[in-house]
Order: structure tokens, then C-alpha cells, then sequence
């Protein structure tokens, strides 16, 4: 914090008034030396403040535009497609694939496919909802 005056805090410690008896007496200091120090004190707590508010509002900025925490949610939201992946696979090697399960893997296919700017991966996206979209198929036409 930048001090750009002092007049007000230095007129506090020298205003006490001497009798003119020569007897030491006890005395306050003025009225407005006093109120140009709240003044200034006053100032500052809502400089403080501000302060305060602009550092919460850059670190919540930071935290979402942050290309660490990014990749860590891509990260995890590829581990959960590759996760469904692996539960299809087993289900249609035990011949019991569900709809539910086909529809969690389009789901999860959709929320990646927003948020990424890849084509590589668009085109593997694309694969895997081609696939996801056949099996629907073939329950639907076997009735189940």
C-alpha cells in the first residue's frame, strides 16, 4: 500500500497544549487530527478489500482456464470412456450387453466430443459411436 500523505497521522502526536501556569495537565489530542486518522485507516481497510476480491477473482480464473486442471479432466473423463469401453467389450464377450450400458457410452462420448478441438480424436470418437450405435441395433432387432 502506497502512503501519499502524512499530514493527517503527523498532526496526532504534537497537538497537547501546555497550561500556562507551568503545571503538567493532561490533555487530548484535537478532534480533527483524530478524524483525518480514521479517515486514512477507514481508506486503507477498503483498499484491503479490494485487494482482497481481485486476488479471489484471479485465482478463480486461473483455476478454470488452468491447462493443468484442463488435461486432469480430460484425463479422467477419458479413463471413464475407456472404462465403459472395457464393460462393453466383456459384455459382448459374455453375449449380455444392455442398453444401459450402450447408453452411458453415448453419453460419456458426447460430453468428451464437447469439449475437445482434435480431429485425431473426433475421428476416434466417431468410431466408437458408430459401434455403440450398431449394437443398439442388433438388440433392437433381436427384441430386447
Amino acid at each position: 500500500m502506497k502512503v501519499s500523505s502524512t499530514g493527517g497521522v503527523g498532526a496526532t502526536g504534537a497537538s497537547r497544549a501546555k497550561p500556562a501556569g507551568g503545571s503538567s495537565s493532561f490533555s487530548l489530542p484535537s478532534v480533527n487530527a483524530a478524524s483525518g486518522a480514521a479517515s486514512t485507516a477507514s481508506v486503507g481497510g477498503l483498499s484491503g478489500v479490494g485487494s482482497v476480491d481481485a486476488l479471489l477473482a484471479l485465482q478463480e480464473m486461473g483455476a478454470v482456464g488452468n491447462p493443468l486442471e484442463r488435461k486432469r479432466r480430460a484425463v479422467r473423463r477419458a479413463e471413464h470412456i475407456l472404462d465403459l469401453l472395457g464393460d462393453v467389450r466383456i459384455a459382448l464377450i459374455d453375449g449380455d450387453i444392455s442398453h444401459s450400458t450402450l447408453d452411458r457410452l453415448s453419453k460419456a462420448i458426447r460430453e468428451q466430443r464437447e469439449a475437445t478441438d482434435d480431429p485425431g480424436l473426433e475421428g476416434i470418437l466417431n468410431e466408437i459411436e458408430t459401434r455403440a450405435a450398431v449394437e443398439l441395433a442388433k438388440l433392437q432387432a433381436r427384441g430386447r
